[in-house]
């Protein structure tokens, strides 16, 4: 998980409860899809206080952590392992930076988000992230391997 396998690599995104609550999941999936990128997991849940605060574990020692975990435990986030060659780093780009300010138009961010606490969207942001996200969140049987049936026409 998280690695590259035949030249593709599996990335994951989870659509923060803002995005949920603005009705914007479909969009949002609509864009990975449109873009080539294969879904190889999808699902709804609400993140508990432990998932937050081990997904989130990095910042723990920032000031800005209790309001995570906090914000990310309030409403339902949709999940997903996404996979495509180079995938980590074409979904970061499609996400946008961190702030949404300071996400270009056309990102995700830049398009959806105004405020850094309210950013629409989480992605990897490295292939060790990626994996360790894709373990915490998702089992082997959560997630399906199958062939775009427009593969050919996106890969050489």
């Amino acid at each position: 998980m998280g690695e590259e396998k035949n030249g593709l690599e599996e990335t994951f995104v989870m659509i923060k409860p803002d995005g949920v609550q603005r009705c914007i999941v479909g969009k949002i999936i609509q864009r990975f899809e449109q873009k080539g990128l294969k879904i190889k997991g999808l699902k709804m849940y609400r993140m508990t206080t432990k998932e937050a605060e081990e997904h989130y574990a990095e910042h723990k020692d920032k000031n800005f952590y209790k309001n995570l975990v906090s914000f990310i435990t309030s409403g339902p986030v949709v999940s997903m392992v996404i996979e495509g060659k180079g995938a980590v780093s074409i979904v970061r780009s499609m996400v946008g930076k961190t702030d949404p300010k300071d996400a270009a138009s056309g990102t995700i961010r830049g398009d959806y988000g105004i405020d850094l606490g309210r950013n629409v969207i989480h992605a990897s942001d490295s292939h060790e992230s990626a994996k360790r996200e894709i373990e915490q969140h998702f089992s082997k049987k959560e997630m399906i391997n199958y062939r775009r049936i427009d593969e050919d026409w996106l890969y050489e």
